[in-house]
């Protein structure tokens, strides 16, 4: 409860530390009654697994744990506990949990039971593979009718589950270790989380194809069971000796490129925040302002005029993004939109245009609600707005984008965001997504080719929910998931996110990244309202501008021994080569640059929680 906690989070309240189970070369984190980074010799073999219940929006309970034992042995551990979500209308559910392990096998097992019935979207477990070093790795997985079927992890990202009716899957860890993950209970099935940025392949009980939400029946038992079981045939029985070293060597490697434009989104509701703060708008200098437009939430000519004013402020280009309604004609729509524009004197560089029913997801199983078709809205688009490029693609995310192709065809740009909080909203998750990214934006060009691509507005906190019917309020500043605040926006913890996500998408070739606002509760400056100085500049303001100055200059890949942790490349520009490094982590990092030639004498550097650095290079 520091002050540096602060600058670090935005907020006083830190994670409770995990605690580390071991039973000989298994090892796991027990945070929040789940588990984090099961890992056997040292390598990670699942990213969690966690018994989870999920409401009618898909937020997740965060539910009161009592009765918690933890038994600690050399080569076995237990623990146990009582879990208690409250629902609306005062109904319940307990869940009674046990957790065991020893040297080759976990067991979690979980007893749900509710007193007043209960509704949910999801209960019961949900397990996460890694995906780097597992991605286009093969595996066995075993369907509930006792077939087993040889296949492999999805390389590119898939828009539906890979595998559906599992009871077991299995993979190589490393040489002569394998990890069976068996499910009891249910029927289990898989989805590709790098959809929505997640580092994870989940497997996770009951199918979507089922009816959600679903009612829990009163004083009816739900059992499950997740058991991982290890098979290592080396002869090796201690735990590896090999102590990784401490120091996170940098080194130069030959991917090449131009950094991309940086964007700024304002919205209607920020337009004269955006006015009033124009000065500092002009020491960012985006190249591109995007605005968002969308006449089903009361969006109209005063919107536009306040966009065209900005617009004004200095050179940069602007682009109108449109949640077209849809509840006509799209021509007639898009050429009302047009008039409202030409009398408040608006004329962006480009369009980006969706129906506004597309930002609502459309999961497996269920029916794709009634739109006009894609290529009858571009040409609508063609036709009132002349001259500007029109672009397409998802104003929600990835995920959707991947499961509504736009035709690559009939639009000059492609574009989506991402967001870091839709399943999980911990410290270490959020920090994770970022290893997603590259996943995304290579699954992106196998779609569309060499199509200019834009990404953004990607910030922590969520601007819209399109897996319910709204984003979560957060009043105490928590960590949310499918929160539209979240009080490490306010932080340093921001800033090292945005600059590891610049670096993440380098090799997508984007035309234009988008990170912020400038005001609001996705901005780069504080409202009167947020709890850093008034009219104060968040440590994002810092990155962004940065990134806005490197618009257009070359980049150098700059390879990390542990990229999770340190990540960094090289610019040059007219003033020269510089390195920029970032500590992804909330611990001091010394990281060693000797390899990339710094122009002073240092050659290690040691790096704050989160912070970033800029070292020039010698020629």
């Amino acid at each position: 409860m520091t002050a540096d906690a602060f600058q670090l989070y935005g907020t006083h309240s830190l994670e409770r530390p995990p605690v580390r189970l071991t039973a000989g070369k298994l090892t796991a984190d027990l945070t929040d009654g789940n588990l984090r980074t099961i890992r056997y010799d040292g390598v990670e073999v699942l990213r969690a697994i966690s018994y989870l219940v999920r409401d009618r929006d898909w937020g997740t309970y965060s539910p009161d744990i009592t009765d918690l034992r933890i038994e600690q042995g050399e080569d076995r551990f237990e623990v146990t506990y009582r879990a208690r979500c409250q629902g609306p209308d005062e109904t319940t559910l307990v869940i009674d949990v046990r957790i065991s392990g020893n040297q080759d096998r976990l067991d979690f097992e979980g007893e749900a039971i509710s007193g007043t019935g209960f509704e949910t979207n999801r209960c019961g477990f949900c397990i996460l593979h890694p995906i780097v070093g597992v991605a286009g790795s093969p595996a066995a997985v075993e369907q509930v009718d006792g077939q087993i079927a040889a296949t492999r992890f999805p390389d590119l990202i898939e828009p539906w589950q890979p595998f559906k009716d599992m009871r077991a899957i299995t993979h190589q860890v490393m040489p002569d270790v394998s990890a069976e993950c068996r499910m009891e209970g249910d029927t289990f099935e898989m989805e590709d989380q790098r959809n929505w940025s997640d580092a994870s392949y989940k497997t996770y009980v009951r199918p979507l194809a089922l009816p959600w939400p679903y009612q829990i029946p009163a004083n009816q038992p739900v059992r499950q069971k997740t058991s991982l079981i290890i098979t290592d045939i080396s002869r090796s029985v201690a735990p590896s000796a090999a102590a990784q070293s401490s120091v996170i060597r940098l080194e130069l490697g030959t991917r090449t490129g131009t950094m991309p434009d940086i964007g700024v989104i304002v919205t209607p509701e920020e337009s004269e925040a955006t006015l009033a703060a124009g000065s500092l708008l002009a020491e960012i200098a985006p190249r591109e302002r995007l605005f968002h437009f969308d006449p089903d939430a009361g969006h109209g000519p005063d919107a536009l005029k306040n966009f065209a004013a900005i617009a004004a402020l200095h050179h940069g280009r602007s682009t109108l993004e449109i949640a077209l309604p849809c509840k006509s004609s799209p021509a007639g729509e898009a050429a009302g939109i047009a008039r409202q524009m030409q009398i408040a004197g608006l004329r962006p560089d480009a369009i980006l245009i969706s129906p506004s029913i597309d930002r609502q997801s459309t999961p497996p199983g269920s029916k794709w609600p009634d739109c006009p078709p894609l290529e009858e809205i571009y040409a609508a688009a063609r036709a009132a707005f002349p001259g500007m490029r029109i672009g397409g693609g998802m104003l929600s995310y990835f995920t959707e984008l991947n499961r509504k192709r736009v035709p690559s065809g009939e639009i000059d740009f492609v574009s989506h965001c991402t967001n870091p909080i839709v399943h999980a909203a911990d410290d270490l998750s959020v920090m994770q997504t970022l290893e997603a990214l590259p996943f995304i934006t290579r699954s992106v060009r196998a779609i569309y080719g060499d199509k200019p691509y834009r990404i953004g507005p990607s910030t922590i906190p969520m601007r819209q929910n399109p897996y319910g019917s709204r984003t979560m309020d957060n009043p105490s500043g928590g960590r949310i998931p499918m929160a539209n605040r979240d009080p490490r926006h306010n932080g340093c913890f921001a800033e090292a996110f945005a600059l590891g996500y610049a670096i993440r998408v380098l090799d997508a070739g984007l035309e234009c990244l988008t990170l912020s606002a400038l005001t609001g509760p996705f901005g780069l400056i504080a409202g009167p309202d947020e709890p850093v100085e008034q009219g104060g500049r968040r440590p994002l303001f810092n990155t962004v501008r940065t990134l806005s100055a490197l618009a257009g200059a070359a980049w150098q890949e700059c390879v990390s021994s542990s990229p999770s942790e340190v990540l960094s490349f090289v610019a040059r520009d007219a003033a020269g080569a510089r390195l920029h490094i970032v500590n992804l982590t909330s611990e001091n990092r010394t990281v060693d640059c000797s390899a990339c030639r710094p122009a002073d004498l240092d050659k290690q550097l040691l790096l704050a929680p989160f912070a970033t650095a800029v070292m020039p290079l010698a020629d």
